[in-house]
């Protein structure tokens, strides 16, 4: 009763007619991942209870579980149709996963299955990969389990910065990371000849109507405090956020900031509805590979800024499941592994290790900075800094209410 996208055959018949039609890939898979999640969710709590179907299995599998993620966040051949790691990771393991990527936004996702995290069900994923901001929430109102250390052995290659970095979850007990991702500037390099290297390069006439920021308030005000001279993971208050806040509000008021998007503002860079904006570095990679360089991106002298999306596991997951989980994670912490997905994704992954595997995967991107960031790039990118339950309800509020949400 467990389908795998894009593995389903009517997915995938629907996937290459798009594909003929030269639509976006993920375009659909975030549509169709919609509709497997609510009736494929539902499903699978009727089938167990509560996390996909356990253990032991009459056909001999070892059970299923659902993996809830970005978009453009996995390696993904397009010629095959297929995810080679989890490919590889289901034929080794026997565990089936449906893979759905279906995370646009940390709010607007945690907007879907609060109901059931408040009342400790099932909320139709075993794991999810949400960013630390929000795990750490999730972890103050005793949302999510434990992972088990003794099923997970590979992670002990998670890199040193990232084991205490989300302090609310100090050794990572309740966490464990996926990718660490960075976000900067990126730009048409056809119709920005010029680039963007400040971040009032984004105010220039010919742009109006063409910029767009990101919906994750600690990605577009991080990099706006970066650029006003503020050490975003040091010691700052409402009076530099104030001031970022009120340099966003001026640029979406006037008409030049007219896109306000989550992880579907690729979709606004591929059809030149945005011209130039704040992104994430891997999308950008992604769709340069797919569709032959047309944008660039950097990551500002000023400061971009670098976060963790981390694996985690609802309460509402079933036990048998979530040991299928911590070997599911243990798996992608294998350094060649890591590898793979990072020669894809273009995101600094958290395994140490990796990069000395990247001579086997693909040479050309052992010195990535953006995926093992050398000293350079690391002075550049930023973590925004730990906000009290308070600020963060406030601040949010207010950066809401600026972006019209």
């Amino acid at each position: 009763m467990v389908r795998r996208i894009p593995q389903d055959p009517i997915v995938r018949d629907l996937v290459n007619m798009v594909r003929q039609s030269q639509f976006n890939r993920r375009a659909l898979l975030r549509g169709g991942a919609v509709g497997a999640a609510g009736a494929g969710a539902l499903a699978l709590s009727a089938c167990a209870g509560g996390g996909g179907a356990g253990v032991e299995q009459g056909d001999g599998s070892a059970g299923s579980i659902v993996w809830g993620n970005w978009t453009y966040y996995l390696d993904y051949n397009e010629e095959t149709g297929t995810w080679p790691t989890l490919d590889a990771f289901m034929a080794q393991s026997n565990v089936e996963v449906e893979y759905i990527e279906d995370i646009d936004d940390n709010n607007t996702f945690y907007g879907k299955i609060k109901d059931q995290l408040a009342l400790d069900q099932f909320t139709g994923y075993d794991t999810i990969t949400l960013t630390d901001w929000m795990n750490g929430r999730l972890i103050q109102d005793g949302q999510i389990q434990e992972l088990d250390a003794a099923n997970m052995p590979n992670t002990k290659n998670l890199l040193p910065s990232l084991l205490n970095s989300l302090d609310l979850d100090p050794g990572r007990k309740f966490t464990m990371p996926w990718q660490a991702p960075a976000s900067g500037f990126v730009w048409n390099t056809e119709a920005v000849p010029n680039g963007i290297k400040t971040l009032d390069d984004f105010l220039r006439p010919e742009l109006k109507g063409k910029v767009g920021v990101l919906t994750e308030m600690r990605d577009t005000m991080g990099i706006i405090m970066a650029a006003q001279g503020v050490d975003v993971a040091g010691t700052w208050g409402d009076a530099e956020f104030d001031a970022a806040l009120e340099w966003l509000d001026t640029a979406i008021q006037s008409g030049q900031i007219a896109q306000i998007k989550g992880n579907s503002y690729t979709q606004d860079l591929e059809q030149d509805v945005t011209l130039a904006a704040i992104a994430w570095t891997g999308d950008i990679a992604i769709l340069n590979a797919e569709q032959g360089e047309r944008w660039t991106l950097e990551v500002p002298e000023s400061g971009g800024m670098i976060t963790a999306d981390s694996f985690t596991v609802p309460n509402g997951t079933s036990a048998e499941n979530k040991a299928l989980v911590e070997e599911l994670i243990n798996y992608y912490y294998e350094p060649e592994v890591a590898a793979e997905v990072a020669d894809y994704v273009w995101f600094v992954t958290p395994v140490v290790g990796a990069q000395e595997a990247m001579e086997q995967v693909n040479p050309e991107q052992v010195n990535n900075p953006l995926i093992f960031p050398d000293d350079e790039m690391n002075a550049r990118l930023k973590g925004f800094r730990t906000l009290t339950p308070q600020e963060d309800k406030k601040y949010t509020s207010d950066f809401n209410k600026v972006l019209g949400l």
